[in-house]
């Protein structure tokens, strides 16, 4: 595995569509939360694990870059990037492209807490875990995604 994880496709649901007739901008966040939700399912942080655990991850920032509109029905495929984690921590970054028109749609930067749900607050991840998250990690090394640590700043 070289670059971004590519293992996640959606598409715009009519239900997604706002007043202005495109996807509005919360059901991006959903469909970003799915594309995690794959990675997770790769590096071992799935369904089944949560479960026998009680362990999983929180959101505890997040910054979302809205490029173009996305009207219903459009395919969807995501480029899924974990540029950093430590013991608690994962650094993950996606871009969202429309596939049927080959533009990027928008991006999401995030960093997530692995949560013990029994306790309530952040524990260590399980060695496996972390030397698949190490794995992806270094798979992705390289040039890093164009929108990696943009902010939001006044034009002008």
């Amino acid at each position: 595995m070289e670059g971004p994880l590519r293992n996640h496709t959606d598409v715009v649901r009519p239900e997604w569509i706002d007043y202005n007739g495109h996807m509005n901008d919360g059901f991006y966040v959903v469909a970003f939360t799915f594309a995690t939700d794959a990675v997770q399912d790769v590096v071992g942080l799935d369904a089944e694990y949560r479960a026998r655990t009680n362990c999983t991850l929180y959101t505890v920032e997040a910054h979302v870059k809205y490029l173009r509109e996305l009207k219903a029905g459009a395919m969807l495929q995501f480029e899924s990037w974990v540029l950093g984690a430590d013991a608690k921590r994962i650094h993950m970054f996606h871009n969202m492209w429309n596939a049927d028109e080959g533009f990027l749609a928008a991006t999401h930067e995030l960093m997530l807490l692995h949560v013990d749900q029994n306790v309530g607050r952040t524990a260590p991840m399980p060695d496996d875990v972390r030397r698949r998250l190490a794995e992806v990690v270094t798979s992705n090394a390289g040039r890093p995604p164009e929108h990696v640590g943009s902010m939001i700043r006044a034009v002008g």
